[in-house]
């Protein structure tokens, strides 16, 4: 169903672990609270460069990504901008940690990881991700960055789905 030869490859490392994991986990929240939070605060935006600034924010609010974990495995394929993402199960939860090298990449991947991080796993593969188009946002981005953003949404649900069964 899902599958990644990276993430097959880096779930097969059992000496990797996340370092303070607390820092990575997002609240309790459904996906669909979550999500309806954004869109929210989208909503209180009318200028789409308010949008773009209000997305180079999150960006700034993501956790630190460790440097040693900079590397092709972990490395997105299908964005133009470099983004690094990785994952891991704790406590029953899927834990991600995401960087981009660009403030807008960066943004939209925290998005995902406000949405997406610290959920089941089967949340996770099913969720439909409605906020993209309730924002406008997809519609707003150039077509290389909205590859990029489907690329990181596949690589997410891709991890989750190879969790599915722990």
């Amino acid at each position: 169903m899902f599958y990644y030869t990276e993430v097959a490859k880096f779930l097969a490392l059992d000496d990797i672990k996340f370092e303070g994991t607390e820092e990575y986990t997002t609240s309790m929240a459904s996906i669909a609270e979550i999500e309806a939070e954004i869109i929210d605060e989208f909503d209180q935006f009318e200028d789409q460069m308010d949008k773009y600034e209000y997305i180079i924010e999150q960006g700034r609010l993501l956790p630190a990504y460790p440097e040693e974990y900079r590397t092709e495995d972990f490395i997105v394929k299908g964005c133009q901008s470099k983004v690094w993402m990785r994952a891991q199960m704790v406590d029953g939860t899927v834990q991600i940690q995401v960087d981009s090298n660009t403030a807008i990449t960066k943004g939209l991947a925290a998005l995902l990881w406000r949405v997406l991080s610290g959920q089941k796993p089967q949340d996770i593969v099913d969720a439909k991700l409605d906020f993209i188009d309730k924002t406008g946002l997809r519609s707003h981005l150039s077509s290389q960055r909205s590859n990029g953003l489907s690329a990181m949404i596949i690589k997410i649900k891709n991890y989750a789905g190879l969790y599915l069964n722990q």
